[in-house]
């Protein structure tokens, strides 16, 4: 070993550049950095331009409708025709000067692909356009900004411009779905009309009535009158595709162009007859549409149109003790853009009021909060919207109406009336309410909100068949525990509800809850065993009150049946569903009356005797079966009414002097067969089904309802109609068009005691929601309808019987079709 202690054989080198070796390690990290970091901003920097080339940069397709006036050019008749010279040696011009106009903007020139101009009316001369557009989509607001600014375009003109022959002003341009200028390509589904002075000009689509429009078409129907003159529009006939998203649609336009700002209306599915289909135009040229899709062949639509003259003023000066007024061309749809001014004046000794029988005021999409767009104005007070009957009254002989409307989207409008009243008396003989509406005294205090402030329910002794709320108003004791709060403070509820740890039946029983869904009837009405799971296919043991698939296995879910869901494994509970559906969808909007429309309870069956005219009702449940009341059926004065000869049915029929209308089926009776139970004391088994001679065709107007399951369920509180031609007073005549009415389903023990325990389980109780309307003599036999949570409605009872009729404390009783509906099948197979 050496001096240090070491082993002679072990030698070390030294380091020739000690700093070197120190910052080896350091030097390979930063070039890793900044490789990684290099490769970061080439990524960004490549994303960015593939962001900037495919995605800022991407072309978006843009199309704007609207048009323009030339002002220094005359309307020549010729134009209306765009197929003549004239036409297009004008439209050649129009479009240069709009490329002009277009070239010297640079938000829009460069991005400008085609113009085309579609039509030409007067004032001077008015061109429609579209305008197609391919803009970066970096670039696509500047371009919507700039089409938007009509000044900007305007002031773009200039006589110096290469195209100085027309002056154009009011350039009016609106987006559009690209997809226009691709169908306004093809002229084989366009059409131009003119009035002609005096006469009605009709129009169809493509094939109706024999053949369906066509499929993924664009059609349009440009209208035109005399200069001077507006458009009346009506839609005789319409049946379009069902209202969906993507249905197919017609709009109507208050121009020649189909821009969103002028829409007066967009229509879809079909409509009553009877319907309010009447529009106006604001000038002398409407437009109609009709988009349609690849699905469906339904047949189009049948439309007339004439020419009026243009009122000359509306509104004016009112003066008398009463009068009325109404918005212009009512009941036909107001015409956009309208101001009317009404000053109403009375004596002035007395003060003034208006009533608005008939109020549809109604823009899409607006609040009647705020009516911003159409409305009616009184003493700073806007109207807006759908109303029922209201009154505005003055505390002055004075009051000054205004109506305004926009120029897009029109409605029926108002009917009013306006009355001179004395301030100490100002309902003579009636009930004033706080609101100025007067209401026959009988109404005080019924139960009954007939005052829409409720100032007639107030301050009210009840009577013995009221029941008195905790807030002090009256309400019928038939409406306490069906599970609706009446009172408005829930008291008519709150003595009918069970035990924390117990079950409320719908029959008002209480049951502890651990008897729930034990597969026994503890309620003795099966609802406590009824929607038991929420899978639909769960077997469970047949008992009376779940339904039973055809393969003999029973489900728990409660009203299985036609709801648009399978539930049973062999599908059984959607067989036989083609009915309880109304073919017009679209009712009339029917405001202080009962009278039903068209085709709305198509079901319904009108019974005659020969010489007699309508005896009874009854529902039509399948081609060849009728359902109808066994008391219909009894020997009356020596006449045998059980015979099939004497009877004659009437299906599709509302009007009952309209019996040899062109959508009404004359049906003879093969055969009656009354239930054998049915006692013509008490009216139990009150039921009979009537064989037709021959089968019915199924129309818009003739469809059956839907027979439901025994096991099928109408729960206390729940809304039905009623229907029939019977009186409309006690021991008044029968109506001539067929009524309506909301009624509610009873609690039958209630019920009971009311009636005197009358009742039996095949009786079912049923009340009115308001006054004066119930089930009369001659509604015999007719529907008691139910219309169930998928739309669908079912036959839930028969007019059976009742004390008196549309009287408000006392209720009607009906057949019930579930306790007689296996009697049904066995004799109609159904």
């Amino acid at each position: 070993q050496d001096m240090n202690h070491m082993d002679e054989g072990v030698e070390f080198l030294p380091a020739m550049n000690s700093k070197k070796v120190e910052k080896r390690g350091p030097k390979r990290r930063v070039v890793i950095t900044v490789l990684v970091v290099v490769f970061l901003l080439v990524s960004l920097t490549t994303g960015l331009l593939i962001w900037h080339f495919k995605y800022r940069n991407a072309p978006v397709r843009k199309v704007f409708n609207g048009h323009l006036r030339v002002l220094n050019w005359e309307f020549l008749d010729a134009y209306e025709d765009s197929s003549s010279p004239e036409f297009s040696m004008l439209a050649q011009k129009v479009k240069s000067t709009m490329e002009e106009i277009y070239r010297n903007h640079a938000d829009i020139g460069p991005y400008h692909k085609e113009t085309v101009i579609t039509a030409f009316s007067e004032g001077s001369v008015i061109a429609y356009y579209w305008s197609e557009f391919l803009v970066p989509k970096y670039r696509e607001q500047s371009l919507d900004r700039a089409m938007a600014d009509k000044q900007s375009l305007v002031q773009r003109w200039n006589p110096r411009l290469r195209n100085p022959l027309l002056k154009v002003e009011s350039v009016i341009a609106f987006p559009v779905d690209p997809g226009i200028a691709h169908s306004a390509r093809d002229n084989s589904c366009m059409f131009s009309l003119h009035a002609k002075e005096g006469q009605v000009t009709s129009f169809t689509t493509p094939g109706f009535p024999n053949s369906p429009y066509p499929n993924n078409a664009l059609c349009y129907w440009a209208l035109r009158a005399d200069a001077s003159s507006r458009i009346s529009l009506t839609f005789k006939t319409l049946e379009l595709e069902p209202c969906r998203d993507d249905s197919d649609y017609i709009k109507v336009y208050d121009s020649l162009s189909p821009v969103e700002p002028h829409t007066l209306v967009r229509l879809c599915g079909n409509y009553a007859p009877s319907y309010n289909l009447t529009f106006l135009s604001s000038q002398n040229v409407m437009l109609i549409t009709l988009v349609t899709n690849k699905e469906g062949r339904f047949p189009g639509f049948k439309a007339e149109f004439f020419q009026l003259p243009k009122m000359k003023a509306c509104g004016g000066t009112l003066k008398g003790e009463s009068g009325t007024f109404t918005t212009p061309y009512y009941p036909a749809h107001y015409p956009p853009d309208t101001d009317c001014v009404w000053n109403i004046e009375v004596p002035s000794v007395k003060n003034v009021k208006v009533r608005f029988n008939m109020f549809f005021v109604l823009e899409p999409g607006i609040p009647v909060s705020s009516c911003t767009k159409d409305y009616v104005q009184i003493n700073s007070t806007r109207y807006c919207g759908e109303r029922s009957q209201f009154v505005v009254a003055s505390t002055t002989n004075k009051i000054q109406v205004r109506f305004h409307s926009d120029q897009s989207y029109t409605d029926t409008g108002f009917s009013a009336e306006y009355l001179s009243y004395d301030s100490s008396d100002p309902c003579p003989g009636k009930f004033t309410c706080n609101t100025g509406r007067c209401i026959d005294r009988s109404m005080r205090c019924d139960g009954w909100l007939d005052c829409v402030d409720g100032s007639d329910e107030r301050s009210c002794t009840c009577t013995e068949q009221q029941f008195r709320c905790q807030n002090g108003w009256c309400k019928p004791k038939f409406w306490v525990c069906d599970n609706v709060n009446d009172c408005g403070d829930n008291s008519d509820e709150l003595q009918c509800s069970c035990a924390a740890d117990s079950f409320k039946c719908d029959n008002g029983k209480c049951v502890p809850n651990t008897q729930k869904c034990d597969g026994k009837d503890d309620c003795g009405d099966g609802s406590d065993e009824g929607s038991c799971s929420t899978a639909g296919q769960t077997a469970v043991p047949c008992k009376e009150y779940t339904y039973k698939c055809r393969s003999g296995r029973c489900i728990s879910k409660q009203n299985p049946e036609c709801d648009g869901e399978q539930d049973c494994e062999d599908n059984s509970d959607e067989d036989n569903c083609n009915c309880g559906t109304r073919s017009y969808v679209r009712k009339s909007r029917i405001v202080g009356g009962q009278n039903s429309d068209v085709g709305e309870w198509p079901w319904q069956v009108s019974l005659h005797v020969k010489g007699q005219g309508h005896i009874c009702g009854a529902s039509l449940v399948s081609e060849s079966w009728l359902v109808s009341a066994a008391h219909c059926f009894l020997p009356l004065q020596g006449i045998r009414y059980s015979d099939p000869s004497l009877w004659t049915a009437y299906l599709g029929l509302t009007d009952q002097g309209d019996r040899s209308g062109p959508k009404v089926q004359t049906r003879r009776i093969k055969r009656i067969i009354s239930h054998p139970f049915f006692n013509d004391y008490t009216y139990d088994y009150d039921i009979a089904v009537l064989e037709l001679q021959s089968p019915v065709t199924f129309s818009a107007v003739v469809q059956p309802i839907c027979l439901p399951d025994a096991t099928h369920n109408f729960p206390v509180g729940k809304d039905l109609w009623v229907t029939g031609w019977g009186a409309t007073t006690e021991g008044g005549t029968g109506a001539s068009i067929l009524q309506k009415a909301e009624i509610r389903l009873i609690n039958q023990t209630v019920c009971n005691q009311l009636l005197m325990n009358q009742l039996t389980p095949r009786m079912m109780c049923v009340g009115i929601l308001t006054g004066g309307v119930d089930a009369c003599q001659g509604d015999s036999g007719g529907p008691l309808v139910s219309v169930e949570p998928s739309s669908r409605m079912f036959l839930a009872g028969v007019v059976s019987w009742g004390d008196g009729c549309a009287q408000r404390n006392k209720p009607g009783v009906y057949s019930r079709l579930t306790s007689l509906r296996d009697w049904i099948q066995q004799h109609t197979g159904l």
